[in-house]
């Protein structure tokens, strides 16, 4: 079944979230460190995540590009709609947390290497261990974000379940298209490009900057093209 993964991961989050939502009452001062340390080991895997690219003037172009394209379409404005329309829907009287739960677990579950890289194995070769894995740690972080920003970690299951769904689906048709070395390439540039974002999600996190980050997710779609192009001059990456 090659959703499994996808549905697999959506689950471990829920999961998580229910399980988080006990331990709210635990002391404030806790649960701000407990938020600074999962801001600190965020910012750590993205500029991880950042030094594996092999070209990093594709990761740059492909931040200012995307930030240029997510300003103008404003997704950072329409996560939060979508928060906001849930917390109304709900009633939640968490004072906001909804929405800033919501947006913040998206993000981090949504941009990644292993959100990529499983949901291609899920579809190219039926292999879901990449999203199991992934949906173990989803399920853990989940437990941690929802003990400080609420139930709206919840839906971010759903997102999350789309894209990697959508990876997959597609990827049972990739490879008669894409060659494996542009794919390679494609993920390596894909990841480093997330990874600025994740570090950007940490940050946030710590109270340090207020950045838009999801404005800059048309990014990761123009390293795809960049990649595509500079391979079809017969640049390497």
């Amino acid at each position: 079944m090659v959703l499994l993964g996808a549905i697999v991961n959506g689950i471990a989050i829920i999961a998580g979230t229910l399980l988080g939502k006990l331990l709210q009452r635990i002391p404030e001062s806790m649960k701000n460190t407990v938020m600074q340390a999962i801001g600190l080991a965020i910012i750590v895997l993205g500029i991880q995540m950042g030094f594996k690219s092999g070209n990093f003037l594709i990761v740059i172009l492909s931040l200012v590009i995307g930030a240029v394209a997510g300003e103008w379409i404003d997704l950072d404005e329409k996560f939060n709609r979508v928060g906001e329309w849930l917390e109304h829907k709900i009633g939640s009287g968490e004072q906001g947390s909804l929405s800033l739960g919501f947006v913040t677990a998206s993000l981090l579950f949504v941009v990644g290497a292993m959100a990529i890289l499983g949901a291609l194995d899920s579809g190219m070769k039926g292999d879901h261990q990449i999203l199991y894995t992934k949906a173990i740690m989803d399920g853990f972080i989940s437990i941690i974000l929802t003990s400080t920003l609420g139930m709206g970690v919840l839906f971010s299951a759903i997102p999350v379940f789309l894209y990697e769904g959508a990876i997959a689906l597609c990827a049972t048709q990739i490879t008669r298209f894409v060659p494996d070395a542009l794919m390679s390439s494609i993920i390596t540039e894909m990841t480093a490009a997330g990874g600025v974002m994740i570090m950007a999600i940490g940050l946030n996190l710590l109270g340090i900057t207020k950045i838009k980050v999801a404005n800059l997710l048309p990014g990761i779609l123009v390293a795809v093209l960049l990649v595509a192009i500079m391979y079809g001059y017969g640049q390497s990456v």
